[in-house]
């Protein structure tokens, strides 16, 4: 059984019936390959690589925040880097 087009003779997507909707399938079972990359890349984050980071409030100068952050993303790890650094060296 064909499902009549979604699309008019204007070329505008026409307004769906109940039929329409009884005949739509999940996308985990009509593409289940393409589900997979979709559900990979969101909201979900792997296991930890190494022990997790404490997460913690500092207050830091205007100009260093503004020096780390405008290396771009992972400025947070940089300036964890630096403390690592900091810590090895006055052990």
């Amino acid at each position: 059984m064909s499902m009549k087009s979604l699309i008019d003779k204007d070329g505008e997507v026409r307004e769906l019936t109940a039929d329409d909707l009884k005949k739509f399938k999940p996308l985990s079972e009509e593409n289940p390959a393409l589900y997979a990359k979709i559900k990979k890349g969101v909201g979900e984050r792997g296991s930890q690589k190494s022990p997790t980071k404490v997460p913690i409030s500092i207050r830091v100068s205007p100009d260093v925040a503004e020096f780390f952050r405008a290396k771009g993303k992972g400025w947070q790890g940089r300036i964890d880097n630096v403390l690592k650094d900091y810590v090895a060296h006055h052990k």
